[in-house]
Formats: structure tokens, C-alpha cells, sequence
């Protein structure tokens, strides 16, 4: 068994980390942290776990806690896992950071978007980005993995195969993406009250979201080039689910889109990519791992992507376990094979 630690428990990620590491078969959660509810029961804040977590959460102080750990998840607030990052590695500790501390390369950008130094710049460059479809290998053997946002996984695997094969003219992508409100954290935000929110839907920082420069490194790294977009987030009335409507201008109309995005995709455990002309839903994703991605051609070059993911699993917590999986030589889909909830 690998004994697990969660540095930040309290959150929608936190709490749906630990709800899949309970039926994971080779992990033991052996510390949860909260600064605010140290000393309390988990089963006290999240009564679904009840008979399911004999856990009480502990100081992040703590580090001898966190030190006795084979890996530690960070389920927290930008720039903690940094802080945290230095001394866990140090003792042998792997890491996987669900928040963005290490996902940009460029520590300037970073600083810029995040609004804060970085607190373990000399980390950066090791740190693998832990999107499984693109780094697979790296990801097995690394000691720090940078899961990637949920915006950027559900628009980085709607966009890579036809940007991977040189298909998209570098100008013309668009993404234009819906979220479920849990992506937003557990905070108290009036924008994200209930009345704020229900039977409406909103776009946000269309002027610079801190996703895009992500998104913007990935796309360059499939192109081999400098690539950028333009990313509108949107709002939604759910509480969790994620929608990416993708367009993008073809170099090329002789090819079979449909078949190239079957091929590239036909050996990954959690993509999909639907019959062509489907249109993906975000309830059949809802509590999975899985990906849907459907392809539609409405002009000879111009092709629109349609992406469904749960911000929670696939866009967070488990994608994180799929690269606890990989870092463990687990089968990647251990502790992640469940059926979306239907109706």
C-alpha cells in the first residue's frame, strides 16, 4: 500500500480526492490537513464519508506527518505547495500539486498571472506537467507532477490531435468553455451565490484568464512553434461539469479529421471520441474521469471541437490519481473506473 497525504482537505478538490483515494485499492490516506479544522473529524465536515474515513485532520505544520508519506497531494490555495514542496521532496516524498504552482515554466508569467513571488522557483523545471494523453512517460518516473487546470485539460485534449499533426492554422483557434460552479472552490463569493447564479449563464475575464497562458504553453508544445488563442470562460448554473466549444480554421480540407482524432485517441483509457456530429453532455461525465470529444465540420476548413469533462475528476482529482497511478506502475484506471450518474 502507498500511504498518501492531502495537504488542504477541506475543499471540492480536497474532498473529492479523498473520496476516490478511499476505494482506491493501493492507497492508505494516512494524513488530511487544515489549518482552520485541525483537531476535527473529517467524517464532521463531509457526513458522505462517514464509516468511510476514520480520519481527523492535522496541522499542515506538521511535517513529520506529511514526511512519512510515499506522496503528498496539495489540494490548496496557489503558492502553498511551493512552500511545502522543498522540504517533502527533500525527505523522499513525491508530490502531485492539483494547483497551478508549477505548472507554468515561465516564473515571470507565472508571477504576473498569480499576483505573488514564487516561492520555489528552483522547482519549476523539474516539475512534469501531468496531463497523461501528452507525458505519460515522464509522468512514471517524476517526483513532482503539476496537474493541469480544468480549462486547460478539457481544451489542451480537444485541440491536440489536430495541433499535434500540424492541421490548425495558428491564428485562428478559439475556445469557449463552461463551467460548473465547484470550479470556483468552496469559498463564500457573492458572485457565486445561488441567486447570483441560478437560471443564468455568464462569461468572465475574457480580457485574461490565468488559464490561458497554460493553454497557450501547452498548444506551443504540440506545434513545436508559438501558438496562442483566444479563451472565453463562461458560468454556469451546475455544480459540477465542464463544456468546451472549440474552433479552429484548417490548413488542409483533404484529410479525415474524424480518423485522425480516433487514431491518436484509440489507446487512452479516458477519452472518448463520439460517433461524428454527437454532441457531448456534461451529466454523462458527471463523477467520471472520462473525456467526451465530438468533431463537427460546419464549412470545408473550419472545424469545431466539442469537449465534455467533470471539472472535479478528470479537471482536478482524478486526473491527479490517473498520475498517481502512473507514478506508482499502477493500471492507470485503478480506483477510476466509475459509471457517471444518470439521470
Amino acid at each position: 500500500m502507498v500511504k498518501v497525504g492531502i495537504i488542504g482537505g477541506t475543499g471540492y478538490t480536497g474532498s473529492e480526492l479523498l473520496r476516490l483515494l478511499l476505494r482506491h485499492p493501493q492507497a492508505e490516506v494516512v494524513a488530511i490537513t487544515s489549518r482552520a479544522e485541525a483537531g476535527k473529524s473529517v467524517a464532521s465536515l463531509f457526513p458522505n464519508l462517514r464509516h468511510h474515513a476514520d480520519l481527523t485532520f492535522s496541522d499542515p505544520a506538521d511535517e513529520e506527518t506529511l514526511a512519512a508519506c510515499d506522496v503528498v497531494f496539495s489540494a490548496t490555495p496557489n503558492g502553498v505547495a511551493a512552500a511545502h514542496a522543498p522540504k517533502l521532496l527533500a525527505r523522499g516524498v513525491r508530490m502531485i500539486d492539483i494547483a497551478a504552482d508549477f505548472r507554468l515554466r515561465d516564473i515571470a508569467v507565472w508571477e504576473r498571472w498569480y499576483g505573488m513571488s514564487h516561492p520555489c522557483p528552483e522547482l519549476v523545471a523539474e516539475a512534469v506537467y501531468g496531463l497523461p494523453e501528452i507525458h505519460r512517460e515522464q509522468i512514471r518516473t517524476a517526483r513532482l507532477v503539476a496537474n493541469p487546470g480544468c480549462y486547460p485539460t478539457a481544451v489542451q485534449l480537444g485541440f491536440l490531435p489536430v495541433v499535434e499533426a500540424g492541421l490548425a492554422d495558428p491564428g485562428s483557434l478559439v475556445a469557449s468553455a463552461v463551467s460548473g460552479l465547484s470550479g470556483a472552490g468552496r469559498g463564500a463569493h457573492v458572485p457565486m451565490l445561488f441567486c447570483e447564479t441560478a437560471e443564468s449563464v455568464r462569461a468572465y475575464n475574457v480580457s485574461g484568464h490565468r488559464h490561458r497562458p497554460e493553454i497557450a504553453q501547452g498548444l506551443s508544445m504540440m506545434a513545436g512553434q508559438a501558438l496562442d488563442l483566444v479563451f472565453v470562460p463562461h458560468v454556469a448554473p451546475l455544480i459540477r461539469g465542464m463544456h468546451a466549444t472549440l474552433t479552429l480554421r484548417l490548413v488542409r480540407t483533404d484529410l479525415d479529421i474524424q480518423a485522425l482524432y480516433e487514431a491518436r485517441y484509440r489507446d487512452e483509457p479516458f477519452v472518448d471520441v463520439l460517433p461524428a456530429g454527437a454532441h457531448p453532455d456534461t451529466r454523462m461525465m458527471r463523477g467520471t474521469n472520462g473525456c467526451h470529444i465530438a468533431l463537427h465540420q460546419p464549412l470545408p476548413d473550419r472545424l469545431v471541437i466539442l469537449v465534455a469533462i467533470d471539472n472535479l475528476t478528470k479537471g482536478a482529482s482524478g486526473q491527479a490519481i490517473q498520475n498517481f497511478n502512473l507514478m506508482f506502475g499502477f493500471s492507470e484506471e485503478l480506483g477510476l473506473s466509475d459509471i457517471a450518474l444518470f439521470p
